[in-house]
Protein backbone atom coordinates (compact mmCIF):
# COMPACT_ATOMS: atom_id res chain seq x y z
CA UNK A 1 0.00 0.00 0.00
CA UNK A 2 1.20 3.50 -0.82
CA UNK A 3 0.74 5.17 2.57
CA UNK A 4 1.74 8.60 1.34
CA UNK A 5 -0.85 8.58 -1.44
CA UNK A 6 -3.40 7.24 1.01
CA UNK A 7 -2.59 10.07 3.40
CA UNK A 8 -3.17 12.67 0.67
CA UNK A 9 -6.40 10.98 -0.39
CA UNK A 10 -7.72 11.16 3.17
CA UNK A 11 -6.31 14.63 3.89
CA UNK A 12 -6.23 16.49 0.53
CA UNK A 13 -5.07 19.67 2.27
CA UNK A 14 -1.73 17.94 2.89
CA UNK A 15 -1.03 17.66 -0.84
CA UNK A 16 1.00 20.87 -0.60
CA UNK A 17 3.56 19.15 1.63
CA UNK A 18 3.65 15.74 -0.06
CA UNK A 19 7.19 16.29 -1.35
CA UNK A 20 8.35 17.44 2.10
CA UNK A 21 6.91 14.31 3.71
CA UNK A 22 8.57 12.10 1.11
CA UNK A 23 11.94 13.82 1.57
CA UNK A 24 11.68 13.48 5.36
CA UNK A 25 10.94 9.77 4.99
CA UNK A 26 13.98 9.35 2.75
CA UNK A 27 16.16 11.13 5.32
CA UNK A 28 14.87 8.90 8.12
CA UNK A 29 15.49 5.81 6.04
CA UNK A 30 19.10 6.89 5.45
CA UNK A 31 19.45 7.44 9.20
CA UNK A 32 18.18 4.00 10.16
CA UNK A 33 19.90 2.21 7.27
CA UNK A 34 23.15 3.65 8.64
CA UNK A 35 22.52 2.28 12.13
CA UNK A 36 21.90 5.75 13.53
CA UNK A 37 19.28 7.03 15.98
CA UNK A 38 16.38 9.47 15.96
CA UNK A 39 15.72 11.91 18.80
CA UNK A 40 12.39 13.76 18.98
CA UNK A 41 11.48 16.87 20.97
CA UNK A 42 8.53 19.21 21.45
CA UNK A 43 6.46 21.00 24.08
CA UNK A 44 2.98 20.30 25.42
CA UNK A 45 0.92 18.52 22.77
CA UNK A 46 4.06 18.25 20.65
CA UNK A 47 5.82 16.49 23.53
CA UNK A 48 2.94 14.01 23.51
CA UNK A 49 3.43 13.64 19.77
CA UNK A 50 7.12 12.90 20.36
CA UNK A 51 6.16 10.10 22.73
CA UNK A 52 3.56 8.86 20.25
CA UNK A 53 6.18 8.60 17.51
CA UNK A 54 8.45 6.61 19.82
CA UNK A 55 5.58 4.27 20.62
CA UNK A 56 4.91 3.55 16.94
CA UNK A 57 8.54 2.89 16.02
CA UNK A 58 9.86 0.98 19.05
CA UNK A 59 7.16 -1.72 18.80
CA UNK A 60 4.98 -3.18 16.08
CA UNK A 61 2.50 -0.75 14.55
CA UNK A 62 0.30 -2.65 12.08
CA UNK A 63 2.45 -5.61 11.01
CA UNK A 64 4.42 -8.29 12.79
CA UNK A 65 8.08 -7.31 13.19
CA UNK A 66 10.45 -10.29 13.40
CA UNK A 67 13.62 -9.79 15.40
CA UNK A 68 16.96 -9.64 13.65
CA UNK A 69 18.57 -13.02 13.05
CA UNK A 70 21.70 -12.44 15.15
CA UNK A 71 19.67 -11.54 18.26
CA UNK A 72 17.22 -14.39 17.68
CA UNK A 73 19.97 -17.00 17.56
CA UNK A 74 21.49 -15.86 20.88
CA UNK A 75 18.44 -15.45 23.13
CA UNK A 76 15.84 -18.02 24.16
CA UNK A 77 12.48 -18.60 22.49
CA UNK A 78 10.61 -16.67 25.18
CA UNK A 79 12.26 -13.43 24.14
CA UNK A 80 11.91 -14.21 20.45
CA UNK A 81 8.17 -14.77 20.92
CA UNK A 82 7.51 -11.63 22.93
CA UNK A 83 9.77 -8.91 21.54
CA UNK A 84 9.24 -6.85 18.40
CA UNK A 85 11.57 -5.55 15.75
CA UNK A 86 12.30 -1.91 16.57
CA UNK A 87 13.93 1.29 15.41
CA UNK A 88 16.14 3.30 17.81
CA UNK A 89 13.95 6.32 18.54
CA UNK A 90 14.04 8.41 21.71
CA UNK A 91 11.94 11.27 23.07
CA UNK A 92 13.81 14.15 24.70
CA UNK A 93 10.62 15.17 26.51
CA UNK A 94 10.26 12.17 28.83
CA UNK A 95 13.15 12.24 31.32
CA UNK A 96 11.33 13.97 34.16
CA UNK A 97 14.20 13.84 36.64
CA UNK A 98 16.68 15.41 34.23
CA UNK A 99 14.18 17.92 32.84
CA UNK A 100 13.05 19.22 36.23
CA UNK A 101 16.63 19.42 37.48
CA UNK A 102 17.77 21.30 34.38
CA UNK A 103 14.94 23.83 34.31
CA UNK A 104 15.41 24.44 38.04
CA UNK A 105 19.19 24.86 37.90
CA UNK A 106 19.81 26.17 34.37
CA UNK A 107 18.25 28.09 31.51
CA UNK A 108 15.18 25.99 30.52
CA UNK A 109 15.46 27.14 26.91
CA UNK A 110 18.39 24.74 26.54
CA UNK A 111 16.78 21.62 28.03
CA UNK A 112 16.66 19.82 24.67
CA UNK A 113 20.02 21.17 23.51
CA UNK A 114 21.72 19.68 26.57
CA UNK A 115 20.32 16.25 25.79
CA UNK A 116 21.21 16.51 22.12
CA UNK A 117 24.76 17.39 23.11
CA UNK A 118 24.88 14.39 25.45
CA UNK A 119 23.35 11.79 23.14
CA UNK A 120 23.49 12.71 19.46
CA UNK A 121 26.29 11.57 17.21
CA UNK A 122 27.24 12.41 13.64
CA UNK A 123 24.62 11.01 11.27
CA UNK A 124 21.87 10.75 13.88
CA UNK A 125 18.64 12.67 13.28
CA UNK A 126 16.87 15.15 15.54
CA UNK A 127 13.19 15.89 14.88
CA UNK A 128 11.80 19.08 16.39
CA UNK A 129 8.02 19.49 16.60
CA UNK A 130 6.71 23.03 17.05
CA UNK A 131 3.39 24.36 15.80
CA UNK A 132 4.84 27.86 15.46
CA UNK A 133 8.28 26.80 14.29
CA UNK A 134 9.70 29.21 16.87
CA UNK A 135 9.77 27.28 20.17
CA UNK A 136 13.05 28.40 21.69
CA UNK A 137 13.98 25.13 23.37
CA UNK A 138 13.22 23.21 20.17
CA UNK A 139 15.25 25.66 18.07
CA UNK A 140 18.16 25.35 20.49
CA UNK A 141 17.92 21.57 20.33
CA UNK A 142 18.15 21.74 16.54
CA UNK A 143 21.09 24.15 16.80
CA UNK A 144 22.88 21.66 19.04
CA UNK A 145 22.11 18.95 16.48
CA UNK A 146 23.94 21.02 13.87
CA UNK A 147 26.90 21.13 16.22
CA UNK A 148 26.80 17.33 16.47
CA UNK A 149 26.59 17.07 12.67
CA UNK A 150 23.22 15.39 13.02
CA UNK A 151 20.42 15.73 10.47
CA UNK A 152 17.78 18.26 11.51
CA UNK A 153 14.13 17.52 10.81
CA UNK A 154 11.11 19.66 11.59
CA UNK A 155 7.33 19.35 11.82
CA UNK A 156 5.47 22.65 12.04
CA UNK A 157 2.73 24.81 10.51
CA UNK A 158 1.97 28.40 9.55
CA UNK A 159 4.94 30.05 7.88
CA UNK A 160 7.46 27.57 9.27
CA UNK A 161 8.98 30.12 11.64
CA UNK A 162 12.66 29.92 12.52
CA UNK A 163 12.69 26.21 11.75
CA UNK A 164 12.84 27.13 8.06
CA UNK A 165 16.37 28.39 8.49
CA UNK A 166 17.73 25.53 10.58
CA UNK A 167 16.05 22.31 9.42
CA UNK A 168 17.56 20.18 6.70
CA UNK A 169 14.09 18.73 6.13
CA UNK A 170 10.92 20.55 7.16
CA UNK A 171 7.24 19.59 6.90
CA UNK A 172 4.98 22.65 7.14
CA UNK A 173 1.32 21.65 7.37
CA UNK A 174 -1.12 24.20 5.89
CA UNK A 175 -2.82 25.51 9.02
CA UNK A 176 -2.21 28.47 11.34
CA UNK A 177 -4.05 27.76 14.59
CA UNK A 178 -2.23 25.54 17.08
CA UNK A 179 -4.88 22.86 17.48
CA UNK A 180 -5.49 22.67 13.74
CA UNK A 181 -1.76 22.25 13.10
CA UNK A 182 -1.63 19.48 15.69
CA UNK A 183 -4.63 17.78 14.06
CA UNK A 184 -2.59 17.49 10.86
CA UNK A 185 0.66 16.53 12.53
CA UNK A 186 -0.73 13.20 13.72
CA UNK A 187 -1.67 11.78 10.30
CA UNK A 188 1.64 13.03 8.90
CA UNK A 189 3.78 11.22 11.44
CA UNK A 190 1.54 8.17 11.36
CA UNK A 191 2.19 7.98 7.62
CA UNK A 192 5.94 8.32 8.18
CA UNK A 193 5.87 5.56 10.81
CA UNK A 194 3.84 3.29 8.53
CA UNK A 195 6.20 3.91 5.62
CA UNK A 196 9.20 3.07 7.79
CA UNK A 197 7.59 -0.04 9.23
CA UNK A 198 6.65 -1.36 5.81
CA UNK A 199 10.13 -0.64 4.48
CA UNK A 200 11.81 -2.73 7.17
CA UNK A 201 9.20 -5.36 8.00
CA UNK A 202 6.49 -5.32 5.34
CA UNK A 203 8.16 -7.40 2.67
Amino acid sequence: MDYLSDLIARYPTLSVCKDEISATYDALKVCFDSGKRLYVCGNGGSAADALHIVGELVKSFIVNRPLDLEFSTIVDDDLVSNLHGALPVFSLAENLAFTTAFINDCNPEYVFAQQVYAYAQKGDSVLGISTSGNSRNVINGLRAAKGRVAVTLGLTGGTGGKMKTICDYLIVVPENETYKIQELHLPVYHALCLMLEMNYWGK
